[in-house]
């Protein structure tokens, strides 16, 4: 059986172990161990282990992943969410569909300093949800437009994913950031117009806009001063140069519990559960770093990686043409698998591909920027793709008295924008990169 076969076979027997149900980090070191003793034998595998494992844990740039988790932690235990919702739809709120827009607002808000999808959508459905019920939205716009803002989270800075992405390819973390915010920008606002498009083809979906007095406003406003004042802390920090972003994490976490504590909003219980969620959390990801490392150099050994990218640099297929069935590739992906284990498992093998082909004429730093963006957008997108969305699944658990399937209807007109948005990014690397030669 030849190297190629086997890392084919490994690939295809760690689906199979995802699919009954194995958890990921298992599904990938098993195979992984497996193909490494079938091509190089035990005492490689034993010798590749006992550095293996430390060396991937004991980097110190994961630290700033368990320390933004905590910073958004205490935001979510702390009752910040609320706050950011009022404000936005104060402002919003003049507008047909504007509750539902200022949801997705305060999810984009929110997941500025949550970094967690699931956080974001579970904290701010908690606050919208009900309000937007209560004055005779539907189930279908309401799960939907909720669901799909909460997708803000992977896509903002510090998304988790991103920072994974980062760590792996070697890229600068404060540029990463950087490269994120227009893409998330322009997600948002094609949301607002989805939304105002939405209610004038489903009238009957929202009720009819009251616009906000100054006072509101104005009372509003002052309510949300805390995570502008975290916000602007630590990135301001951080793209200022006067720290790292993994001081920055620090900052912004011990900055967080601060002010939530003198807000009297985060007790003993919830800052130990804040912790308590972090450490289990942080653990899952590094065990699947482990697992996806496994995996990762049994397919190093196989040859598929290297085999892949010669085989695409020489077809005769448009550079183009390639990155779009990748994008496809992870869309189908992320229907079994969660983003960060994807992360973890594709990127290295499908990186050197990218790396090895002209688009556009980009530099090596430019590319590896541009492709991690694209891949954050498919990690949002299938976060509500159906049949597995684990937004939707989220929001389902939220508002039990909406069929999940009308949840479905509502997010394919989000979706919709969601690919047009992809496309956009993959023909115009420039809306990716435009900041981050701004400001670097």
């Amino acid at each position: 059986m030849s190297t190629l076969t086997i890392g084919v076979l490994l690939f295809i027997f760690m689906l199979v172990l995802m699919a009954i149900r194995v958890p990921i980090a298992v599904a990938m070191f098993v195979p992984g161990v497996v193909g490494y003793v079938a091509l190089s034998g035990w005492d490689p595998l034993l010798a590749h282990l006992r550095g293996a494992v430390y060396g991937r844990v004991s980097v110190y740039d994961l630290s700033v992943i368990p320390l933004f988790m905590l910073m958004g932690g205490f935001a979510v235990n702390g009752g910040l969410s609320k706050a950011l919702f009022d404000f936005a739809n104060s402002l919003l709120g003049r507008f047909k569909g504007g509750m539902a827009m200022a949801g997705i607002l305060a999810c984009a808000a929110f997941g500025a300093i949550s970094g967690s999808t699931v956080a974001t959508t579970a904290t701010i459905a908690q606050v919208a949800y009900p309000e937007m019920r209560r004055i005779a939205y539907s189930g279908r716009l309401a799960t939907a437009a909720l669901a799909t803002g909460g997708t803000m989270g992977v896509l903002l800075p510090p998304s988790v994913t991103l920072m994974v992405y980062a760590i792996l390819t070697e890229q600068n973390i404060t540029k990463t950031f950087l490269a994120a915010y227009v893409p998330a920008i322009l997600a948002a606002l094609g949301y607002l117009v989805v939304i105002a498009i939405y209610v004038r083809l489903h009238p009957g979906h929202a009720p009819e806009a009251r616009a906000a007095s100054g006072a509101e406003v104005a009372q509003a406003a002052a309510g949300v001063w805390p995570i502008a004042l975290i916000f602007v802390a630590v990135f301001g920090g951080i793209y200022g140069g006067i720290f790292t972003p993994t001081e920055g994490a620090a900052i912004g976490a011990t900055l967080t519990f601060i002010i939530t504590l003198l807000q009297r909003k985060l007790t003993l219980q919830k800052a130990v559960e804040s912790i308590r969620t972090t450490a289990v959390t942080s653990g899952m990801i590094f065990m699947i770093f482990i697992g996806a490392d496994m995996m990762n150099a049994a397919l190093a050994l196989s040859q598929l990686p290297n085999q892949l990218a010669d085989l695409i640099a020489h077809a005769a297929i448009p550079p183009v043409v390639v990155m779009a069935v990748i994008m496809l590739f992870y869309v189908v992906l992320g229907c079994v698998m969660d983003e960060m284990s994807m992360i973890l498992l594709t990127v290295p093998v499908i990186f050197p591909v990218i790396m090895g082909l002209d688009f556009f004429g980009l530099e090596a730093s430019d590319k590896a920027l541009w492709f991690g963006i694209l891949i954050l957008t498919v990690c949002a997108i299938g976060m509500i793709f159906p049949p597995v969305g684990l937004n939707v699944y989220v929001m389902n658990g939220l508002a039990k008295d909406v069929p999940m399937i009308e949840t479905y209807k509502g997010v394919m007109i989000f979706l919709a924008w969601d690919f047009i948005r992809l496309a956009l990014l993959i023909l115009f690397p420039g809306i990716t990169l435009w900041l981050v030669h701004l400001l670097t």
